[in-house]
């Protein structure tokens, strides 16, 4: 029995009551939310690694798969060239040795690291590296502008005894280097190898591959056909030792690197 005074039914409800009022009445579970259905992927270490790898693997394609319809992903610059042979030998030892963990070669296009290392560095300038020596740690600067930035005997003594050149300095001796001789055996099937994988090492480059490999090191060899195949090239007894050796080999790849480019006459607007 209802009172005289009381309010009258209602008999319109608001969507979220009516909804709310149904669901309830129906007995129904209320609607599950986003984050809700998200909880069931967090919860299931099998489904969170497909749905991990499913997107690794669109966004990777998303980034690598345009860079096969791009042709000019690396710039044509003048002047850069596959390494001399004696120049391949001292990379495999500045890479054996480790040096690359501690000395970048990539000066980013940041103010600071262009006014203390020299032009930023260029996709061109690495086009030939297998494995590219960029680095991600700076204890000691960055080494891709330091070609003729010192003398042969500079990098002799900081071989030799770091600390005797650059007190504060942290890198061990290598003093070694000065007595392991080197004759140029295996450097035709490394070439070989470095063809493999896009260097354009040429059939002649390789035949004659020894006698560039010493001609390079010697104070008075005849270096005009080393020259050619190589222009650039830096050729001299780099260690002052008549021997070849390979502090020799890691001179001669150290005085090359930067070197290959004139950024005097470098237009970055024509390499594109």
């Amino acid at each position: 029995m209802t009172k005289k005074n009381d309010p009258a039914p209602v008999s319109g409800a608001t969507p979220h009551t009516a909804a709310a009022s149904g669901a309830d009445r129906a007995g129904a579970p209320p609607r599950r939310r986003l984050i809700d259905r998200h909880r069931v992927i967090e919860r299931n270490a099998t489904l969170l690694l497909v749905f991990s790898l499913l997107v690794v693997t669109v966004g990777g394609i998303v980034e690598v798969a345009p860079l096969f319809w791009i042709d000019d992903t690396i710039e044509e610059v003048e002047g850069v060239r596959p390494y001399s042979p004696l120049e391949l030998a001292g990379r495999d030892i500045y890479i054996r040795e480790g040096c690359y963990t501690c000395h970048s070669q990539m000066i980013r296009p940041l103010r600071d690291e262009v006014e203390r290392y020299g032009p930023y560095s260029l996709a061109a300038e690495s086009m030939y590296d297998h494995p590219f020596q960029w680095g991600s740690k700076r204890t000691g600067p960055d080494l891709a502008r330091v070609g003729g930035r010192y003398s042969d005997a500079w990098h002799v003594d900081h071989m030799n005894d770091p600390q005797a050149v650059v007190p504060e300095s942290i890198m061990p001796s290598y003093a070694f280097l000065g007595r392991r001789r080197l004759t140029g055996e295996g450097i035709e099937d490394l070439m070989k190898t470095h063809r493999l994988v896009g260097v354009p090492y040429t059939e002649e480059m390789i035949a004659a591959a020894r006698a560039d490999f010493r001609v390079q090191a010697e104070a008075f060899g005849d270096t005009d056909e080393l020259l050619a195949r190589y222009p650039g090239a830096q050729a001299r007894n780099f260690d002052g030792d008549p021997a070849l050796t390979e502090m020799d080999a890691l001179i001669a790849y150290l005085q090359m690197l930067g070197t290959l480019v004139d950024f005097s006459t470098f237009n970055a607007a024509a390499s594109r």
